[in-house]
């Protein structure tokens, strides 16, 4: 279907910076991304945690929440992990202009869908956070029991599996999930985000 003609944007007369001006701190999108077992969601809780206690405006988006609702009728086949990607890029850049600091939590296997998210924003709002975590590491850890049933073909086109991950070329972040704890990682974020002005 194609986008109707009678559709218009509207600017809102509440702008971004005046968001930043109230809030003390600019918004963006941290876009978590590694296999699943990586710590995309532990690091993303985490800072979120942080920024709450330091009286920040954040919100996590993690990829089974959203699942369960705006995404509840995607399948895990190409075409609709790269539309469930895009969404989330959508209700991403809603929060960014209300002026919120995202914690985006997905494991957005594909380089050309995080570049369509990363093309919504605006010239650092988009911070990629790479979770280095080798493949070993994730599947012994494998918290949910996912990887088990990918191997014994209960669960198709896994990441790392049967499905690839394609690292990102230049991430804004690097983080080595295998060889960092939450707390060295997190202190990583929050010199980046204090080091590029997001926060004060």
């Amino acid at each position: 279907m194609g986008k109707s003609s009678h559709i218009v944007w509207h600017d809102a007369l509440v702008t971004k910076s005046d968001r930043k001006f109230r809030n003390g701190h600019k918004s963006c999108v941290l876009w978590f991304t590694g296999l699943s077992g990586s710590g995309k969601s532990s690091l993303a809780n985490a800072l979120d945690v942080e920024l709450f206690h330091r009286g920040f405006n954040s919100y996590v988006l993690d990829g089974d929440n959203i699942r369960h609702g705006l995404n509840r009728d995607l399948s895990f086949k190409a075409e609709d992990r790269k539309e469930n990607i895009r969404r989330i890029g959508e209700v991403a850049k809603l929060f960014v202009d209300s002026g919120q600091i995202v914690s985006s939590a997905f494991i957005s296997p594909f380089d050309e869908d995080r570049q369509l998210v990363r093309s919504m924003f605006e010239q650092g709002e988009f911070i990629e956070v790479f979770m280095d975590c080798p493949l070993s590491v994730c599947e012994e850890r494998d918290p949910k029991g996912l990887y088990k049933k990918a191997r014994i073909g209960e669960i198709p086109d896994f990441t790392g599996i049967s499905s690839p991950y394609e690292v990102p070329y230049n991430p804004e972040i690097v983080i080595e999930a295998d060889k960092m704890t939450i707390e060295e990682s997190l202190n990583i974020v929050l010199t980046y985000l204090k080091e590029y002005k997001i926060l004060f």
